[in-house]
């Protein structure tokens, strides 16, 4: 029975419990197909777990599609043409309040000229009037003939000579944001800080840009540049935890310069060609060539580098140029999250996983979720389930026996379901289970007394009061059944139409729970395991959980398999000898003087050394039972002359009743009624 206990939540409960014993359940239903524990633990990360109680661990791939739909969200949310429409709204700006000043200063200077001022003649206050006038007709013109683009806007307003000193300065602070705008990818601190740039600023954002060119070049040419001094010099550019090294500073460079780009990429063609013109409007010659000289560099030092990367926008919300960069760090933060979440899901482990970006992107209850994803090895390998060798992980003796009772658990329980499981019971002797049928006792029989009948066979002798006198003739024992020790060899078929029909995890599931019946109930009992396609081979039972089909190879070689498990039930002694044949098809190959014949129909040759090859293992007292998981008409025929050629018998059955009827028969040939 469940038992739930609750409390009031305070962020710290855990939502999911790792059972070892739970996912060792759903290991072993990885496990089944491929035979490949690695890919079976990375499909327990991608597949999810669910407790015993419902709960659902989510997995790596629901981290990967929640992570997805986070960049979409972001990616429907913004307009990115937006950020060019707040510097038209400033530009606007500009000129309307440099024309507004210049009709203020007109007028302005129009009432001084009516004063009368008596320092300045009648005739000297005309003529500056009439420069004033000249000069605001001049500007007013250029306002006028201002280009449409908002980059010509720019480079001729930086020539204009502004009347009204507001506008001057808005367009000054206006130069100076897109300034930072365009160096912020090379020293991004330096630049969040400055609220305006002083004329020595961008000189030294040109000795920055040099002396990283100088480095690189260094480093093209073979030579170890001399990073500390640059540090004590420049350091102060990227902030309170500036880069290391050069190859940090090299990385950090890259991937701003990406943010960068891919803000341009993913605007329209107009727009980003309006933003590249203005940005470069606002540098000066010598700093445009540094900037030049520092992208050859880079290029020549990582040609592979990838620097394009287009984000398709669809929202209605306007943001900054400060914004969308911000919204691009962090889109390119979640590409190489996803690239990690993607190679995690084809490496042995969750590793590389960046657990900081996991909470920045996704939140607390995402890493939490990651954590419990990393603690499923932990948990099977403290379990003793698994263990590590140098190729990675490995199943232990313990857990391979957890996996063989599963297998051996999940067939009879569909047996006790479909009510399969009945058999007839043939013989009566000692050593196993009662029958619940009695018999009076004989010298030798096991002293197994039935109580009840025995008093009740003394008073049917002598009807008396207690006490009672039981006599030798009184005594009643149960009857049991008798086992006998078999030798089996089951022979799996692994040629490629058993996956292709759907049959063979069935066949493997049957084998790992036969070999975990027989460890477990019957030990004195000997079982091999022969594995056939175009060839046979014996598969070792520390093998068998790895096992697979024989990927390209449609052949079956059912004469060479049946040849070897004569040879190994020879070389043992006991009662009962069998072969347990599961197949899925007639026999297309066979060696005969040493050479491989393989013929698809079977020739006529094949089927005949099949034949005969039965009929042999008859004559060592093999007994060969067939479970046939086709029933071809074909097929059907020659099944029969083999179950006559070898005295056994042919169950034709299908993937789902298969465990079923193998183990069932097994048991029923285990017991004997003397």
């Amino acid at each position: 029975m469940a038992i739930y206990r609750y409390s009031e939540w305070d962020g710290t409960q855990e939502l999911f419990e790792l059972d070892a014993d739970e996912l060792m359940k759903h290991l072993e239903r990885y496990l089944m197909p491929y035979g490949d524990l690695t890919y079976a633990l990375r499909a327990l990360q991608r597949g999810g777990i669910t407790d015993r109680q419902g709960r659902r661990l989510p997995s790596l791939e629901d981290l990967l599609d929640r992570l997805r739909q986070r960049r979409q969200q972001q990616l429907d949310k913004y307009n990115l043409g937006s950020i060019l429409d707040d510097i038209r709204k400033r530009l606007d700006n500009i000129v309307t309040t440099e024309r507004n000043g210049i009709s203020r200063r007109l007028q302005e200077a129009r009432q001084q000229a009516g004063q009368c001022p008596s320092e300045l003649s009648q005739e000297e206050r005309e003529k500056l009037l009439k420069a004033l006038e000249d000069r605001a007709a001049r500007s007013l013109e250029k306002l006028d003939a201002l280009p449409q683009d908002i980059g010509g806007q720019i480079r001729e307003l930086s020539q204009y000579d502004f009347i009204d000193d507001s506008a001057r300065q808005q367009f000054q602070e206006l130069i100076d944001m897109l300034k930072r705008y365009a160096m912020q990818p090379y020293a991004k601190n330096l630049m969040q800080q400055l609220k305006s740039l002083q004329p020595g600023d961008m000189a030294a954002m040109r000795q920055l840009l040099q002396a990283i060119n100088e480095m690189l070049e260094q480093r093209l040419q073979g030579e170890e540049p001399d990073y500390q001094r640059f540090l004590r010099q420049f350091g102060h550019f990227f902030g309170p935890q500036p880069p290391q090294s050069l190859d940090e500073l090299l990385e950090y460079l890259q991937e701003q310069i990406r943010q960068a780009q891919s803000l341009l990429d993913s605007l329209s063609p107009d727009d980003r060609q309006a933003l590249e013109e203005m940005l470069e409007s606002v540098i000066d010659d010598a700093t445009r060539r540094e900037l030049a000289r520092l992208s050859a560099n880079l290029q020549t030092l990582d040609p592979d580098f990838p620097l394009h990367q287009r984000y398709l926008f669809s929202g209605e919300e306007p943001l900054s140029y400060q914004e969308a960069l911000k919204l691009m760090e962090m889109l390119h933060k979640m590409d190489k999250l996803e690239a990690q979440m993607e190679d995690a899901r084809y490496s042995r482990s969750t590793d590389a996983i960046n657990e900081e970006l996991v909470k920045e992107l996704l939140g607390e209850q995402a890493t939490r979720e990651l954590e419990q994803l990393r603690n499923i090895t932990r948990v099977l390998e403290e379990a003793g389930y698994i263990q590590q060798n140098e190729y990675g992980y490995e199943l232990t003796p313990r857990g391979v026996r957890k996996i063989g009772q599963k297998a051996l658990q999940d067939i009879f329980e569909k047996l006790k379901k479909d009510a399969l499981g009945t058999h007839n019971l043939r013989r009566k002797g000692q050593g196993g289970e009662r029958t619940g049928e009695t018999r009076k006792y004989q010298f030798g029989d096991e002293f197994q007394v039935h109580i009840q009948r025995t008093v009740m066979n003394s008073l049917y002798r002598e009807p008396k009061a207690p006490p009672l006198h039981i006599a030798p003739e009184d005594f009643e024992v149960f009857e049991t059944e008798a086992l006998t020790c078999s030798a089996t060899v089951l022979m799996l078929d692994l040629s490629l139409s058993m996956p292709m029909r759907g049959n063979f995890e069935a066949a493997k599931r049957v084998a790992i729970a036969l070999d975990s019946l027989i460890r477990s109930q019957y030990p004195r009992d000997i079982l091999h395991t022969i594995g056939f396609s175009t060839y046979a081979r014996l598969i070792k039972k520390d093998e068998l959980l790895y096992i697979s089909w024989d990927e390209f190879d449609p052949y079956t070689n059912i004469q060479q398999g049946l040849a070897l498990a004569r040879k190994l039930l020879g070389k043992v002694r006991a009662a009962n000898k069998q072969v347990i044949l599961i197949t899925d098809g007639e026999p297309t190959a066979h060696i005969e003087n040493g050479r491989l014949f393989l013929q698809y129909p079977p020739s006529l040759r094949t089927l005949q050394l099949t034949l005969r090859e039965a009929k042999r293992c008859a004559q060592s007292g093999i007994v060969i039972n067939t479970f046939m998981l086709d029933s071809y008409q074909l097929y059907t025929a020659f099944v029969d002359q083999m179950a006559k050629a070898g005295k056994g018998r042919v169950f034709f059955t299908s993937a789902d009743n298969l465990g079923q009827y193998v183990l069932v028969d097994y048991v029923a040939n285990k017991r004997r009624r003397l």
